[in-house]
């Protein structure tokens, strides 16, 4: 520690005797629930603030990560499935009975699906990363790190801003925003914004842009403050997306490409960056996510008492041709409404003795509907059928069990599904701060949670082959030539069977080169499901966890603080609302290719619930459990600060969710584990010159994960956690006589080069291909702005100006076995803004 003090000493001293310098603007931030400065507060945690944010053109949470490199966002297919990550941990955008591991706050509301997150970031004083567990400070879901985003509140003078912005692919962005009393007591506020860009890539057989933007939002404050002690503030908001989303280029040409082309799609073999497709149909992505809030908190000499009240509804459309390709095979309609309600409570304290707390509680109630269907399109039938090998395969199956003629993968419906999930949890939350001494603190903190889940799948598969076992049809069949009659009976039939006697008959019907009808068992992709609840699964989880934190805080002098924290996290267990929902092997164990009638007996089957073709798979994933220890650093001085963090954070339980081509497998992982450091810096050595630095090391493995889609990745690399993150920025502000300013800035994000993924349950696992497809992200952005005395500022920007190309994830194509494809990186867009400022 005298080494270290003295360190210290030196280096202060060396500092002040530098030349002068600017002032480092001091940032204070909520991310406890009380004003603290960067230095002060004992967190990992990454700012953003609203200079950054306009200064490089950030205008949603998928721009951002180029400033925090701890943060990873990632858009899938469509606009409503975005996925938040912070060192390596998050999941949740594609399954709707997925919460986030990364929660989002917005004005201290919680968000809990992608959908609700991700609409343009308008008059935003700064956003806050927090990163690892945070439950001891935030009710619901932060197992992983939280997004807390906080906007301006209404002022009591009049002013307000007004911009529009042009660029490239016809991008129009138009916001503004208002504010001023309206009384001595009541301030209001009003912004919104309009955000319009034709799409990046083409449909070329329809002639219309892809990856378009089209979204507006709109939100109103009203602040009253009755007396100094007392405020309360209204929030509305509502916002809008109807995009057209997202472009899937062909990464990998599996076996049923030619047979796509052959029915006349267009197809980019193998090179996703062309941004060129055929699709059947348009996509339409439509969000619809409002809602109402309302804070007051009232303070005392000591104590300051907070209650925030919210209500939202987020509505989201989609209906996609998921074959993604001009062949007319499979679409995809998705409809979902959720309801939420939240109540937050909490008392903090300001004593001037040793002791001081936070005590709260969180409650959260919310509903989720889905209704969801596959559609098979006039060309599905001859796709399937081309895939045989063998013209009119279908009509002699049709003849041979009865069918009517084209019934199989006949146009119309393939699925219909209705899925429904309540949730209510409630959280009592709380630190306490011993100051031993005016420069050691002490924290516990502590959270107490309770979820209860119950969920419903009601799954209707109407194509007659996937409705049959192939197996149990040749045995049926056989069968009557040795027990006659009593082959209808099914207890008859199923006793036969599983006799010694009929040992050569099962031997014959599990050998596909005896049992010719196994070769159709691809073509069974979309089988009859088990709907829940039933006799044997409750659809219901019920969770309950106490996590803590330990945090030791050392100011070593006027400069230096350093902290050391042991802290656990928690998330509730998670419902796989999606096709691939199955019973788990303790409730059901399938016969040979699926056979019930050899399948051993089990509770699905005693209750009689088994249907053909049945597999086992999830129901839910469990509770996540996170656990961090973390060793941190912070320096602040006039013109030069930086923060480093030592950590070693482990989930263990972590909710994977793993697409499968046709729905997907949410496991938990047994435990997974990152270790690593974090430094971000920000030097100010003269007074027009600020520059930033930041890098994130992760080294993160599965330390064990048995069950996965991909087969066993226990000590395997995380795959898409890259090792190195790098985020560094210049700007320079020249100050003109007349008070004008020209400022210049310059961003740039690195990711070193990754595994996207562990494989793919298909592609990988179920083929046996080795090959796994990497990313490297390196993104260039510059911004230059000319701001008048009069308010005026005109600015030219370009983001990723290099036109940097990599994947941002990749999956199994959507039954085609073989084929990969992926999402590409956004090509280099630029423009220019005029805004105005009152």
């Amino acid at each position: 520690m005298k080494a270290t003090l003295l360190a210290g000493t030196a280096l202060t001293a060396l500092l002040a005797s530098a030349p002068a310098m600017a002032q480092i603007e001091e940032i204070v931030i909520t991310a406890q629930k009380r004003e603290q400065t960067l230095k002060e507060l004992p967190v990992s945690v990454s700012v953003t603030s609203e200079a950054t944010i306009e200064q490089a053109q950030i205008r949603d949470l998928l721009d951002l990560q180029t400033v925090a490199p701890s943060l990873r966002v990632s858009q899938l297919q469509s606009s409503a499935n975005t996925t938040f990550i912070i060192r390596g941990f998050g999941n949740g955008a594609n399954n709707v009975g997925v919460e986030p591991s990364v929660g989002v706050f917005i004005d201290g509301v919680f968000r809990s699906r992608s959908a609700g997150q991700i609409s343009d970031l308008a008059n935003v004083a700064r956003v806050e990363i927090l990163r690892g567990p945070q439950s001891t400070l935030f009710g619901k879901n932060a197992s992983a790190g939280v997004i807390n985003i906080v906007t301006q509140e209404p002022q009591f003078e009049y002013g307000g801003s007004f911009g529009i912005t042009y660029g490239n692919f016809d991008a129009v962005v138009v916001e503004g925003d208002v504010t001023g009393p309206i009384s001595d007591t009541v301030a209001f506020s009003v912004d919104g914004s309009y955000n319009r860009r034709d799409g990046y890539a083409t449909i070329v057989n329809l002639n219309e842009d892809l990856n378009n933007r089209d979204r507006w939002n709109a939100r109103g404050q009203l602040l009253w403050t009755p007396s100094d002690d007392l405020k309360f503030r209204l929030i509305g908001d509502y916002s809008k997306i109807d995009e057209i989303c997202c472009f899937a280029g062909n990464v990998f040409a599996g076996p049923t490409v030619p047979a796509l082309q052959a029915l006349g799609a267009t197809i980019d073999v193998n090179d996703p960056f062309t941004f060129n497709t055929g699709l059947n149909t348009l996509p339409e992505n439509e969000i619809d996510n409002y809602g109402i809030s309302l804070q007051g908190d009232y303070s005392t000499e000591t104590l300051t008492f907070t209650s925030i009240t919210s209500y939202r509804k987020l509505e989201s459309f989609g209906n996609q041709d998921v074959d993604f390709s001009n062949a007319d095979v499979v679409d995809q309609l998705t409809d979902q409404d959720l309801k939420t309600f939240t109540q937050e409570f909490r008392v903090a304290s300001e004593f001037d003795g040793p002791f001081n707390f936070l005590l709260g509680g969180f409650y959260f109630n919310e509903s989720v509907d889905q209704e969801s269907s596959l559609t098979t399109g006039s060309q599905a039938r001859q796709f399937f059928e081309l895939l045989t090998g063998a013209p009119g395969t279908f009509a002699g199956v049709e003849a041979l069990l009865g069918f009517p003629n084209n019934s199989i993968f006949s146009p119309g419906l393939l699925t219909d599904e209705t899925l429904t999930l309540d949730n209510e949890a409630l959280s009592i939350f709380g630190t306490v701060d011993f100051e031993v001494t005016d420069r050691l603190t002490l924290t516990a903190g502590f959270n107490y949670t309770t979820d209860q889940k119950d969920f419903a799948i009601n799954l209707n598969a109407l194509d007659p082959l996937a409705n049959v076992n192939l197996v149990d049809v040749f045995l049926a069949g056989q069968a009557a030539q040795f027990i006659g009659a009593a082959a209808a009976d099914p207890v008859a039939l199923r006793q036969f069977v599983n006799s010694p006697a009929a040992a050569p008959l099962v031997a014959a019907a599990t050998n596909p080169a005896l049992n010719p009808l196994l070769a159709l068992q691809p073509f069974q992709f979309q089988p009859p499901f088990v709907n829940i609840p039933n006799a044997v699964e409750s659809g219901e989880t019920d969770d309950d966890d106490f996590s803590y934190t330990l945090r030791a805080t050392y100011e070593i002098n006027d400069n230096f603080n350093t902290y050391f924290t042991y802290a656990t996290g928690f998330k509730a267990s998670s419902v796989n609302l999606s096709r691939d929902s199955r019973p788990t092997v303790a409730d059901f164990t399938p016969g040979p290719f699926g056979s019930t009638l050899l399948a051993p007996a089990s509770n699905i089957l005693n209750a009689g619930l088994a249907v053909p073709n049945l597999a086992t798979g999830t129901r839910f994933a469990g509770p996540e459990d996170a656990e961090v220890f973390e060793l941190g650093f912070k320096a602040q001085f006039d013109y030069f600060n930086f923060n480093v963090a030592l950590f070693d954070q482990t989930v263990d339980g972590f909710q994977s969710n793993a697409f499968t081509g046709t729905g997907f497998a949410l496991a938990n992982a047994g435990e997974q584990s990152t270790r690593g450091f974090e430094f971000d810096s920000t030097w100010n050595p003269t007074p027009p010159l600020v520059l930033t630095f930041a890098v994130t090391y992760l080294d993160a493995e599965f330390d064990s994960f048995p069950g996965s889609p991909t087969g066993d990745l226990t000590g395997q690399p995380v795959g898409g956690v890259a090792e190195w993150n790098i985020a560094t920025s210049a700007t320079y502000t020249h100050e003109f006589d007349s008070g004008a300013e020209l400022i210049a800035r310059v961003d740039y994000n690195h990711e070193s080069n990754v595994d996207i993924n562990n494989g793919l349950p298909t592609f990988n696992t179920a083929l046996g291909n080795t090959e796994i497809f990497q990313r490297e992200v390196n993104l260039l952005n510059a911004a230059l702005t000319l701001r008048l005395t009069s308010g005026v500022e005109l600015s030219i920007w370009g983001r990723n100006l290099t036109d940097s190309q990599f994947l941002t994830t990749v999956f199994d194509g959507v039954a085609q076995a073989g084929t990969v494809s992926g999402y590409p990186s956004q090509p280099r867009t630029y423009g220019a803004t005029v805004r105005f400022r009152f």
